[in-house]
């Protein structure tokens, strides 16, 4: 092959390479970013709604982008989360609010410049979002205190283990809980109730002062993850398993393991995958010109242990984290 045409194959070869390369950039370029802002991280049930925005993306092929504090108390790591996300132009972003009021300005400027978002898991004051996404937490509550009244056979004194001021998901649990047991179950006295700022330690803290307290408790409830765990801690450590009922909010391996060991009698649970999911996919047809509803509400399910060896129930507690987050 003489010189000349040697140095047109080259470079014909190396403009079919760019133009390639190019291409991909492109498409690369184009493809939609999703940002989701968690009220933490570290939680099994925020890992569980990571999956499902991830599962939704795949679907929907768009980029999810998934960035959240490090404690659901940080409310201005959020504000700094998706102030970034508004200014960094995102397609598109999902929100699960730590408080109700320190947010809205952060939300409303998203929509004011044109960025679809969707509030999961705690609701916000302002409508300036696509769609809001979560459990039905008053009822949650409600389900929660019957359950506990039921087990208790109507009567009896309990203490609280609360979540964060503020948070309006654990808020309206909390709320619904106490509204029930006033209206249909007058003879169980809520002797105290006390945060445990979304901290296990905190939890076990003031669950072990509840029970100093009021050594005459006959019920615990718990109304988050966090509570759920220090709760039953205090109550393993302490021996009374068998004298005292206690009925949690959430699930993560080390709850599944007190409800079988019997630390735990009742929980009430949500389908975070879901709710992930969902919430996504809200944004997506916000992006697609559809128009999602505003109020979408996600299951909830109450459980003794008898309940954990059906399959549905199982898939629920249990999604494939490692097939979207690995």
């Amino acid at each position: 092959m003489s010189q000349n045409r040697f140095l047109t194959a080259l470079c014909a070869l190396t403009a079919l390479l760019l133009s390639i390369s190019w291409a991909g950039c492109q498409q690369r370029a184009s493809k939609r970013r999703i940002g989701v802002v968690p009220k933490a991280v570290a939680h099994v049930f925020w890992q569980s709604v990571h999956a499902g925005a991830v599962a939704a993306g795949r679907e929907a092929d768009v980029d999810i982008e998934w960035i959240g504090p490090a404690r659901e108390t940080d409310f201005s790591r959020q504000i700094e989360i998706v102030d970034s996300m508004v200014n960094g132009r995102m397609d598109g972003i999902v929100l699960a609010p730590t408080e109700t009021t320190a947010l809205v300005r952060s939300v409303e400027r998203a929509a004011e410049l044109g960025i679809p978002l969707s509030i999961f898991d705690s609701g916000i004051n302002t409508e300036s979002y696509v769609s809001f996404v979560s459990t039905n937490n008053y009822e949650a509550g409600v389900l929660a205190a019957r359950k506990l009244a039921e087990l208790l056979e109507n009567k009896g004194k309990i203490a609280i283990v609360k979540m964060v001021p503020g948070s309006s998901s654990t808020m309206q649990r909390e709320q619904g809980f106490e509204d029930t047991l006033a209206e249909e179950f007058p003879e169980i006295e809520i002797a105290d109730a006390r945060y445990c700022m979304s901290s296990r330690a905190k939890a076990l803290e003031v669950t072990e002062n509840m029970l100093t307290a009021h050594p005459d408790l006959d019920a615990v409830f718990a109304s988050a993850e966090p509570g759920t765990v220090g709760g039953a801690k205090a109550i393993r450590s302490r021996e009374l398993a068998d004298k005292l009922l206690f009925v949690g909010f959430d699930f993560s391996d080390t709850i599944e393991q007190d409800l079988k060991d019997g630390v735990t009698d009742a929980l009430v649970v949500q389908d975070p995958f879901q709710i992930g999911f969902v919430a996504v996919k809200t944004v997506v047809d916000a992006l697609n010109g559809l128009t999602p509803e505003k109020r979408i509400e996600t299951p909830i399910h109450v459980l003794t242990a008898d309940d954990l060896a059906r399959p549905e129930i199982d898939k629920l507690l249990h999604p494939d984290l490692e097939k979207y987050l690995n």
